[in-house]
């Protein structure tokens, strides 16, 4: 009797066990994991954290996860030039198999094994901001960098009445950001004022020290020089530490890309002429959006465009202005 009543019990159990394993299976997330509460879990990797910029972005993705309900992480290098501590990051994002990755390369050739591991197990790639340079990724969020870019330089070229020398500092030969802002103003120049020359350009990270030395150095170089573009916010303010180290404030045109509250300052102050801003909380806010579209199956736009705005000291203040700038 005890036997039977035994075995009976064991029967249960191995079928109750059974068929909590097929629901387990059956909620599993086709591709990848969800968080420990569910939800669809979504990795962000960054390509920095030193930047109120991405600290902006981030805010875009939080506020897109609460929205749509699932969990993401975000993350990023202490360093824009931390390219492995970015690919560490990312396989450590790989090893929890999210449901999506999002990626903001540093360097699109170190990336490729990542991406190729998402694609072996169909986990969708959205690229953000400075986008990846591989067929990969099904969507990039960004602003069109080197549109933006010829914003800038158009303002540039009427400030200096088209004509002089100029020099531009870069924060990245290797990330698409970087390329494509320098492309962009450089293009612009070429083909709407060839008495624009641009005597150097020069890398410097972003990294507002490097920066600073770098514009130094072109303007002991170049004493002529009448005006200088920097391809994001370490840059530009680089340049503004530069003109006044080197006394020559009011005697430059300074141009740059991004917003923080360093570069409204200067702006404000008319170190700085002006500058292009980008819409950091929507790259963030887009980034997930389309994330979760991937995740259900639906279409997603290849390109999404998340817009730019020039902004100097007559428009800083203007509220469609001022909701893209950030501190």
């Amino acid at each position: 009797m005890q036997r039977r009543k035994f075995l009976a019990l064991a029967s249960v159990a191995a079928v109750s066990l059974g068929l909590a394993a097929c629901d387990t299976e059956a909620a599993a997330p086709a591709g990848g994991g969800a968080s420990a509460g569910g939800k669809p879990y979504i990795a962000i990797v960054s390509k920095g954290f030193q930047h109120q910029f991405w600290q902006s972005v981030k805010q875009g993705a939080e506020k897109a996860a609460k929205e749509f309900d699932v969990e993401i992480s975000f993350e990023g290098p202490d360093k824009e030039t931390n390219v492995q501590q970015q690919m560490d990051q990312l396989n450590n994002a790989m090893a929890k198999n999210p449901q999506a990755l999002a990626l903001a390369a540093l360097d699109s050739k170190a990336a490729e094994g990542v991406l190729q591991d998402a694609k072996a197990k169909n986990i969708p790639v959205i690229a953000f901001d400075s986008g990846v340079d591989s067929d990969i990724p099904i969507a990039t969020a960004s602003t069109d960098n080197k549109a933006a870019a010829a914003e800038a330089a158009k303002h540039m070229a009427e400030l200096l009445g088209n004509k002089g020398a100029i020099g531009i500092i870069s924060h990245s030969q290797t990330a698409t950001s970087g390329t494509d802002r320098r492309d962009g103003f450089v293009d612009y120049m070429k083909a709407n004022a060839p008495d624009i020359k641009i005597v150097d350009v020069q890398y410097a990270d972003g990294d507002q020290a490097k920066s600073t030395d770098a514009a130094k150095a072109m303007m002991t170089a170049n004493p002529d020089l009448a005006g200088m573009y920097g391809t994001n916010e370490g840059a530009a303010i680089g340049i503004v530490n530069a003109v006044k180290e080197m006394s020559k404030t009011g005697k430059l045109v300074i141009v740059g890309f991004d917003s923080g509250k360093a570069q409204m300052d200067a702006i404000k102050d008319g170190l700085m002429a002006g500058a292009v801003t980008q819409n950091p909380v929507g790259i963030g806010y887009e980034t997930v959006k389309a994330a979760v579209a991937a995740i259900k199956g639906e279409k997603v736009e290849k390109v999404i465009d998340t817009g730019f705005y020039w902004y100097d000291k007559t428009n800083i203040a203007d509220p469609k202005i001022a909701a893209n700038l950030y501190e």
